[in-house]
């Protein structure tokens, strides 16, 4: 064995025992035991809850020294390997959202949920294992391109999009701004098409708000990100000091892909008080309430209303259920996306991190809205030809409800 392979070997071994100790304290929380054997490398792993099994890791490491000592391109980049490794490892189970993101996808993640980043502009999502449009943001080229939500994306420039992840494609598809992105797209069973997009800078506010007169307000929530809760908190202080008399608020969830939970805990909470926003459902069944605890400013609007379309998903569903059952709020517009999962981010030092779906989420009624979504009490479709019109009949239909009041 050469010096360069015994420092490789070190150096993996090194990394391997680092992580045993940080993975050993949380896998002995949930109930398992590890035993490490030698000659040949072997791990095993044992579940005490609720069964029984063992994984050898022997065959991974012959498959290590195959490739480090027979691979023709020089020099093997160790790092890559054990990234793909976990990659791998994680895209087995079968959920597109539970992933493992290395440094560089991590922090395009983070700079969506931050609303700020240079791309496209468009919230991406798998379903049924392929890459569709979740919805193009306001103001964005995307938008401005003509791509809808429920769009698929078959192709990025050369590349098909078949068993990509959606980090792994923004990835792919954000650049400097200036610069074009093909992709190849196709509208419900229409023959595809290339579409060229040239990236811009993608400044996105997470709350913004309307007066629309006679005691109606409009307020638009674009995403639940890092920022929202403050927007949110600025926003109402905003109303509360201009707006004289308030009768009924209009909040729009439309093309909004969710992002934190949280976030929509604290927006519901505005609304109502010592009511479960939803339940969370873990492996084991137990379904834990998340309730409202703060005293919020619009306790006592006599009237809300929530405008929802298919680009509405995951905290955006959370929040229009939990106003719809615990204030009557009517929903109008569009059947929602339907992702009904919890996930959570766990951060690693070399800011690499994993994004594991760790719960089923659950509306105040315990109903579950994966891969159904919500249906709306007024259903109001809002077409291509509106769009490219400016018309908005859904925000229409509810200003036209408001006036009833």
């Amino acid at each position: 064995m050469s010096p360069f392979e015994k420092f490789q070997k070190y150096l993996l071994s090194l990394l391997i025992a680092v992580s045993f100790f940080y993975g050993g304290y949380y896998i002995g929380r949930r109930g398992f035991q590890i035993e490490l054997k030698k000659s040949p490398p072997q791990i095993e792993f044992v579940n005490k809850n609720p069964t029984e099994k063992s994984v050898d890791f022997s065959l991974f490491w012959e498959v290590w020294d195959i490739v480090n000592n027979k691979y023709l391109e020089r020099p093997i980049d160790a790092q890559k390997m054990i990234y793909g490794a976990i990659e791998g490892m994680v895209s087995s189970l079968g959920d597109s959202h539970t992933e493992f993101l290395p440094p560089q996808l991590n922090q395009s993640f983070d700079d969506s949920l931050n609303g700020k980043y240079q791309g496209i502009g468009a919230e991406l999502d798998v379903k049924d294992g392929q890459l569709i449009v979740v919805s193009p943001l306001d103001g964005s080229p995307a938008l401005s391109a003509g791509l809808k939500p429920g769009d698929k994306i078959l192709a990025i420039g050369e590349d098909t999009t078949y068993g990509l992840g959606v980090t792994e494609a923004v990835y792919k598809i954000r650049g400097d701004a200036g610069t074009v992105v093909e992709l190849t797209i196709q509208t419900n069973d229409d023959k595809p098409r290339k579409m060229n997009i040239t990236r811009g800078v993608i400044s996105v506010a997470s709350v913004k708000w309307e007066d629309k007169g006679e005691g109606t307000v409009y307020i638009r929530i674009s995403r639940f990100g890092g920022d929202t809760d403050t927007a949110w908190d600025k926003a109402v202080a905003e109303i509360n000091t201009k707006v004289t008399e308030l009768d009924v608020i209009v909040i729009d969830l439309r093309g909004n892909p969710g992002g934190y939970l949280q976030s929509a805990v604290h927006i519901a909470g505005e609304f109502f008080r010592n009511k479960p926003v939803l339940y969370e459902e873990n492996a084991a069944g137990e379904q834990i309430p998340l309730n409202t605890k703060r005293v919020g400013n619009f306790q006592k609007v006599p009237a809300l209303y929530v405008l929802i379309d298919a680009g509405s998903a995951s905290s955006s569903e959370i929040l229009a259920a939990a106003l719809r059952d615990n204030t009557g709020a009517i929903l109008i517009g569009e059947n929602s996306f339907g992702k009904g999962t919890v996930q959570e981010p766990i951060e690693f030092g070399d800011k690499s991190s994993v994004h594991v779906t760790v719960a089923k989420w659950l509306t105040p009624k315990k109903e579950w809205v994966h891969k159904i979504g919500i249906k709306p009490e007024f259903v109001v479709e809002r077409t291509n030809e509106d769009f490219d019109k400016g018309q908005d009949p859904q925000l229409d239909k509810a200003l036209e409800l408001a006036q009833e009041i």
